[in-house]
This record gives structure tokens, sequence and C-alpha cells, in this order.
């Protein structure tokens, strides 16, 4: 009896152990495959990436300790982001203009200069929007701004005739009927006292 409790004492330990065996094997591979997946999401740098590897899989525990001290403090993507945000930073303070005449910053959005008022931009004559000084056609519309105008008042010369000049008004030749001649025949009128007038020739 003592004997078979002893066996089975026995057996349960080995599965204990086993089991236990087991699962720090699969703790250590996991710790190895999150190392190998950290760094290759930090460092582009293969041999950085075996380095950590061979630390965390001699040293285990120890050994990601020291990984998660050296490691890094960014990712790739982190990396990317920042450098994005850097050049776009950049483009800003590139695309800020000074005005020309006096020098001060100005807006991209102003017409004019607020310190010293010289245009800085002028408006499209189609569509409005507010045009660099070198741009040769708006990107709205497709106009071209500086012909445009000149286009436009020009048609509306040819169409419309100014006001001050008058039309030509015909005027048909009047007819003037010669005089009657005062040797002509008149006819007889009758006179107050009932006799008839005399004829003239």
């Amino acid at each position: 009896m003592p004997e078979q409790l002893a066996n089975l004492v026995g057996v349960g330990l080995e599965w204990i152990v086993a089991v236990f065996g087991g699962l720090v094997v699969a703790f250590w591979v996991g710790m190895v495959v999150w190392t190998w997946r950290d760094i290759r999401a930090r460092s582009a740098d293969l041999f950085a990436a075996l380095l950590a590897i061979v630390l965390v899989a001699l040293f285990n525990v120890v050994g990601i300790l020291l990984y998660l001290l050296l490691r890094p403090k960014h990712t790739l993507a982190e990396q990317y982001d920042r450098a994005l945000e850097e050049e776009a930073l950049l483009r800003e303070i590139e695309q800020a203009k000074n005005c020309q005449k006096c020098g001060r910053p100005v807006e991209i959005a102003w017409q004019y200069c607020p310190f010293c008022e010289t245009e800085l931009r002028h408006p499209c004559s189609q569509c409005g929007h507010l045009l660099e000084p070198e741009w040769k056609r708006c990107p709205h519309c497709g106009a071209y701004p500086r012909q445009a105008g000149k286009q436009t008042a020009a048609a509306s010369a040819v169409v419309a005739p100014p006001a001050s000049v008058a039309a030509p008004v015909t005027v048909a030749p009047a007819s003037f009927a010669p005089p009657a001649s005062t040797y002509e025949s008149a006819e007889s009128v009758p006179l107050d006292d009932g006799q008839p007038a005399l004829s003239t020739r």
C-alpha cells in the first residue's frame, strides 16, 4: 500500500514537473518571438535584432529586462510619422512669405499688406480667387488673369457702341411746289352783289 501511494505521488510529481517545464519553455519561446517582433518594429538593423534575440534566449527574464532598457524608444512607424510632421512644419515655414516692400511676414489669404498697403495678390477677373503676381493662369477657373480683363473690355467696346455717338438720321428731301403764276386764269368767284367776277389773263 505505501509503495503504491509513493508511486502515485511520483507520477503526480512527474506530471507537475512536465507541465511546469512546458510552461517555462513556452514562456521562453514567447519572449524570444516577442523580442524579435518588437526589435523589427523598432529597428531595421538585422544585427541589432539578432543580438536582442541572443540576449533574451540566453538570460531569459534577465535578458528581457536588459532588452527593455536598451531597445529604441520609438518604433519605425512613430519615427516615420514624426518625420512627416517635421517635413510639413518645414514646408509651412518655407511657404510663409514676407512682404516684398516692407519685409514683414504676411499670410497667404491676405490681398494687401496691412503695414505698407502693398497689393500682395490680385483677384481673378472670372472667379475672384486671389492669384499670385507671377501666375500666368488661374488654377481655379483656367482664365488668364491679366488678359481676361482686356479681352472683356475689348468685346464690350465692339458690341456696345458708345452713347456719345448719335446714330445718323436720314432726312428725306422736301419737295417744294413752284409758285402759281399770276398770269394763270382764275376761276370766277361770285361776289356779294351777285355779279360774276372778271377773269384776268
